[in-house]
């Protein structure tokens, strides 16, 4: 039986995948075999629950779908309830490479906050046309804000550490592009430290995205909604470091 470092989990937010999710699941025991891993079923209407289970997650079933914010709401409370020091999120699409985990967490010596970020000159993953400036936008804003640079501000593959997972426990946002944006927002202005590290991204193993793209000016209005969002929110304040 494989020890588990009772520090690490692994937390994987999941609506409708159960095409991908438990190639997943194998991806993360076998790139970090001593991390507990998590699935976060959330509100799916399909097996998703029961394969994650099958090759060896845990899963926590929630009765109606909360979105990526929300589900991972509920994975930092789980952290903060069994002890647990650092989150890692990966989706369960299959597109992040859990094989960049060890290199994420290897990072948190001198960050809270570890974003994998597709645009900082790893594998060749890009978007187009004014969506590709909304991002390039906003990652310049929220650069600034965070007193760092950052390149990729939507991404989903991040790794949390103690300030971070105690932060996100209370505060992390459940509405759209507040997983990610709003997030780094909040994250930034309580004083947390966030870095990136270049992953490739891979192709999507199965099942429907979880949203389709939106026009650009539809996602340029949301992202700043969730900026603004952020930015007016309380500061929120964490513990200093141990």
């Amino acid at each position: 039986m494989r020890p588990v470092d009772q520090s690490v989990l692994v937390v994987i937010p999941a609506l409708n995948e159960e095409e991908s999710v438990a190639d997943v699941v194998r991806d993360v025991r076998a790139a970090y075999p001593s991390a507990r891993c998590l699935v976060i079923d959330d509100g799916s209407h399909d097996a998703t629950g029961a394969r994650a289970q099958a090759v060896g997650a845990e899963v926590l079933r929630l009765p109606f779908n909360l979105g990526v914010g929300g589900a991972m709401r509920a994975g930092y409370r789980f952290a903060r309830t069994h002890g647990h020091e650092i989150v890692i999120q990966v989706d369960a699409d299959g597109q992040h490479d859990p094989v960049m985990i060890a290199e994420m967490i290897t990072r948190l010596a001198d960050a809270d906050l570890v974003i994998g970020a597709r645009f900082a000159g790893a594998g060749d993953y890009g978007v187009r046309g004014p969506r590709r400036w909304a991002m390039r936008l906003l990652a310049a804003v929220i650069s600034r804000v965070a007193r760092t640079p950052l390149t990729d501000v939507t991404s989903g593959f991040k790794v949390a550490g103690p300030r971070a997972v105690d932060l996100f426990a209370d505060e992390f946002p459940a509405e759209y592009l507040g997983d990610t944006i709003e997030a780094l927002v909040i994250a930034a202005r309580a004083g947390l430290r966030i870095r990136q590290v270049p992953v490739a991204m891979r192709v999507r193993q199965g099942g429907e995205p979880s949203h389709r793209p939106l026009k650009a000016a539809a996602y340029l209005f949301r992202a700043c909604a969730a900026f603004g969002l952020a930015m007016i929110r309380p500061r929120a304040r964490v513990g200093s470091d141990a």
